[in-house]
């Protein structure tokens, strides 16, 4: 009896073994190729009816599948749409997924290999195969807050952001729109949706502009320029530099001129926090051009210029040019030219100063859940680079807290705070200008960067959405 028992007992074994195996095969070897063979015709409709994981802020779904009575069995919701939809993305059975949705679609569909033993328990408990929950670093209420401070009709973008971690707390832009119009399970009226959004000028569902957006960041360049400066060795706290009212540029028959909205005309020369605090154009560019744009280029690439990553959705490559002639290396300086950044990239170059000179990799995950919600991964924060030395960071901490209490940057002062700040205005050709704060706090041991750009504005009009935005978001984070 022992040895019949023992006999189906292995017997048994095998089976199991061969089976697990046979799921194994199929799951990590033959899976893309099944999906891509021409008679498994019903694969992207499976795909598109599977019960896929939520995205969740705080606990609370703001992505998730619901039951629908048609043949997918599921319909893709989205929750407080317009204020996330540039970082949910969409999932569409006529368009495709972007931003998280396209991202995270392994992990959210089932089929990531962190979950291949959820799928074996599922398997053989006869339940269908349930995505993940991904959980996002993103606080709601500075979020929210976020959103209303870039008005309705207005196009902007705002990011706040741990620089001790790289964790980000808020990521909005308008204009926006509503991603349950491109979720839809009727394809015409979802393409007619597209069509109509395609049309709102600022605007594209495929894009996010805080992670992709290209725009001249003006003088908040100025911050990446006084960092190569320091790190040369050839400038320093007793620095000074002539502060023409204009600068001639070589080659040509026109002038660089000096800010004048602010007291760059009271001096004919600048040490760098004067130039800094006033943000005067010309000492700027003068220092570039004895630093050279190749010292210029490479401070920047220590920020992040130039690199594609993800964080994990896509973010777009900023830019310094990498051999502007004289004239237009000062006018580059000055964050004009062809230097163009996205709004998370200033955000960036802030957590560098705030955090010591080491830029953590921005993020936005802060755990996969099972569909349970049991916890089954978190990212661990990531260095990205060392952009500079703790004494530039110091020194560059040191004169943005002089721009907030002294400068240009006064509105975002908070009493009993030392808030570190930079504002610039960038000229656009043919429309209004790009207005920008950047700006991290408490200076000696911060907690929260925020970077702010109105872009088509007048200057009263930018100054008064952005500084003062700066102050509000500041005081949200350090207030909870």
């Amino acid at each position: 009896m022992n040895q019949a028992i023992r006999s189906a007992w292995l017997v048994a074994l095998a089976m199991f073994t061969l089976v697990l195996g046979s799921l194994t095969f199929v799951q990590f070897f033959e899976a893309e190729a099944l999906s891509d063979n021409d008679w498994n015709n019903r694969s992207l409709l499976q795909d598109f009816g599977k019960n896929r994981g939520s995205i969740l802020v705080d606990g609370r779904a703001i992505a998730e599948s619901v039951p629908s009575n048609d043949e997918f069995n599921y319909q893709r919701v989205y929750n407080e749409p317009n204020l996330y939809a540039h970082l949910t993305g969409f999932y569409s059975l006529a368009n495709g997924a972007t931003h998280l949705e396209s991202v995270m679609a392994d992990e959210l569909s089932g089929t990531s290999d962190e979950l291949f033993y959820d799928r074996i328990v599922q398997l053989f408990s006869g339940a269908q195969v349930q995505g993940a929950s991904v959980e996002l670093t993103i606080d709601p209420e500075i979020q929210q807050l976020a959103w209303d401070l870039i008005p309705d009709g207005q196009q902007g973008s705002i990011v706040v952001m741990e620089p001790a971690t790289g964790n980000i707390l808020a990521m909005v832009s308008k204009p926006s729109y509503d991603p349950n119009l491109l979720a839809g399970h009727d394809t015409s009226i979802v393409l007619q949706n597209l069509e109509e959004l395609s049309s709102v000028p600022g605007l594209s569902p495929y894009f996010n502009p805080a992670t992709e957006s290209l725009v001249a960041p003006g003088s908040v360049f100025k911050l990446v320029v006084a960092a190569a400066a320091l790190e040369s060795g050839d400038f320093d706290d007793e620095s000074v530099i002539p502060n023409p009212a204009v600068l001639d540029l070589p080659g040509t028959d026109v002038g660089l001129p000096n800010f004048v909205n602010g007291g760059c005309a009271s001096q004919t020369t600048a040490n760098l926090e004067f130039a800094l605090e006033q943000s005067c154009n010309t000492p700027f560019a003068q220092i570039a051009w004895d630093l050279g744009a190749e010292a210029v280029l490479e401070q920047a690439q220590d920020f992040g210029f130039g690199e594609t990553f993800g964080i994990p959705v896509r973010v777009e490559a900023s830019q310094f040019p990498e051999a502007p002639s004289e004239p237009e290396l000062a006018q580059s300086a000055i964050g004009q030219f062809d230097v163009r950044v996205t709004p998370l990239q200033m955000a960036m170059v802030n957590a560098a100063i705030a955090n010591d000179g080491v830029l953590m990799k921005p993020n936005l995950i802060k755990a996969l859940r099972a569909p349970d919600l049991e916890r089954i991964s978190a990212p661990e924060p990531e260095v990205m680079s060392e952009s500079m030395s703790v004494d530039t960071s110091n020194q560059l901490t040191d004169w943005m807290v002089n721009v907030v209490n002294n400068g240009t940057a006064r509105a975002a002062a908070i009493p009993g705070v030392e808030v570190a700040g930079k504002t610039g205005t960038a000229e656009v050709s043919g429309q209004g200008d790009n207005a920008w704060f950047t700006g991290f706090a408490p200076a000696d041991n911060p907690e929260v960067v925020v970077s702010i750009v109105m872009q088509n504005v007048d200057i009263a009009t930018g100054g008064q959405l952005t500084s003062p935005s700066g102050k509000q978001l500041i005081e949200a984070v350090l207030n909870k």
